[in-house]
């Protein structure tokens, strides 16, 4: 008779086999932490720029009627803040007469800023 006693440890398959589910799952994690690190990167720009969007449509809307900087014959307005790019239009009696239509249009330098445009009328007697 054999009297050998049942050995409790595990084979080493049963050990790749636990380390490759344990791979998988941390490889898994790690995308996910990499796609949000880069979610939150773009919503940081995405802020940045409406922003400076919001802030550039104020100072406008606070400015005279006549102001040079709502003339319709010096379009594209243009100045930097950062690595961001701030445009704006303005048009003449559109939609209705006595009032200046702005487009506001903000990009980044980075490929992966998303560009932000806000239109706002302006009326000569606001």
């Amino acid at each position: 008779m054999n009297n050998m006693k049942k050995n409790r440890g595990y084979t080493l398959i049963e050990v790749l086999i636990g380390m490759a589910i344990f791979a998988v799952g941390f490889l898994a994690l790690a995308t996910v932490q990499i796609k949000s690190i880069r979610q939150n990167a773009s919503a940081k720009m995405y802020t940045e720029a409406t922003t400076m969007a919001v802030e550039s449509l104020e100072r406008l809307i606070s400015l005279p009627y006549g102001h040079s900087d709502l003339n319709q014959g010096e379009n594209p307005h243009r100045m930097t803040a950062g690595a961001y790019t701030i445009e704006w239009n303005v048009q003449d009696d559109i939609p209705v007469t006595a009032t200046k239509t702005i487009v506001i249009n903000v990009t980044g330098a980075n490929p992966y800023a998303k560009p932000i445009t806000i239109r706002f009328v302006k009326g000569q007697n606001s």
